[in-house]
């Protein structure tokens, strides 16, 4: 065996021994649930003891891996699989279906969620003299990458400080950071650099949708959205679709369906008021609209998610 391959051995024994213990704590810290939002912020863990339908759920910017098992994520005509060798990696708020496809308790799917500023990992390129992405064009905002050892055992140090609660006010930022400096040196480090380069179409595209977000409830003008981002209509309406997979009215439906689901399950409203609420004038058009995203009208949908644990719902 050559020294390459010697190397290579090595290498992934010390993965798969750095997957095991990441699954350990994980799996220690989520005993009690299936989610748990932790004292670091932006970081999440969960677990998944069997296999889950779809659901549909925004990924919002930030890093996605499992130490066991597996998830599968569909963005449009997209499916992006990750597991415990492949993280994902979402550069802007993107609706999305998604499912646990791997899990069991003997080995239910144990994974993480940390999310990423991209204003600090702009401020990271800069002070890391990494240089601005080659390509200014817009690609899909969501990929898969290799997860590396380095990326591992960072991981791992920032989920230990859980342990040293002390102590995560200063180091947390920095574990993070380090976080950020393996995913821009990584195999999908362009794609991350070009979302958080200010001048970039994908930038420019990711401040559309921080508009879309706060404004879902008022009448969506492409024009004046595509004016305030400084690009044509048609370069806007192109680019947009490029990097979520749908067009800007179906990402601003998405957002208005989804947040009526919430008002109709968690506060109770009835589905004409939760229509109006979030910006519709038709409560028929609402309603097949609903139907059409979530696969049943909103009643029927509303009585099956109250039957469901809220662990399930995620």
């Amino acid at each position: 065996m050559s020294k390459q391959a010697i190397n290579q051995v090595g290498e992934n024994n010390s993965i798969e021994l750095a997957l095991e213990k990441l699954g350990e704590t994980i799996a220690r810290w989520t005993e009690q649930g299936d989610q748990l939002g932790t004292a670091i912020p932006g970081l999440s863990l969960w677990r998944r003891d069997e296999p889950t339908g779809p659901t549909s759920g925004m990924y919002e910017p930030g890093i996605c891996m499992t130490a066991q098992g597996a998830k599968r994520v569909v963005l449009g005509d997209d499916t992006y699989v990750y597991d415990a060798r492949h993280f994902l990696l979402t550069s802007v708020d993107l609706p999305t279906v998604w499912q646990v496809i791997e899990a069991s308790r003997e080995k239910p799917c144990l994974g993480l969620l940390l999310k990423l500023d991209l204003h600090e990992i702009s401020q990271l390129m800069v002070d890391s003299h990494l240089p601005p992405p080659r390509v200014q064009q817009s690609s899909r905002g969501m990929a898969t990458g290799e997860v590396t050892l380095p990326l591992l055992t960072a991981l791992q140090r920032l989920i230990d400080l859980l342990d040293e609660p002390k102590d995560i006010p200063i180091l947390a930022p920095l574990v993070q950071r380090e976080i950020s400096y393996r995913l821009l040196v990584g195999d999908q480090g362009a794609r991350l650099r070009q979302m958080a380069s200010a001048g970039t179409q994908s930038h420019q595209i990711a401040r559309a949708i921080d508009w879309l977000k706060v404004n879902y409830t008022s009448p969506l003008r492409i024009d004046d959205l595509a004016r305030q981002v400084n690009m044509s209509t048609s370069t806007f309406h192109h680019h947009f679709r490029t990097l979520t997979a749908m067009s800007p009215l179906q990402y601003q439906k998405w957002l208005r369906l989804n947040e009526a689901r919430r008002l109709m399950l968690t506060e109770r409203l009835d589905a004409t008021n939760a229509a109006f609420q979030v910006g519709y004038e038709s409560p028929s058009q609402f309603s097949r609209e609903y139907c059409r995203l979530f696969g049943a009208p909103p009643l029927r949908d509303i009585n099956s998610l109250r039957q469901l644990s809220p662990g399930e719902r995620v």
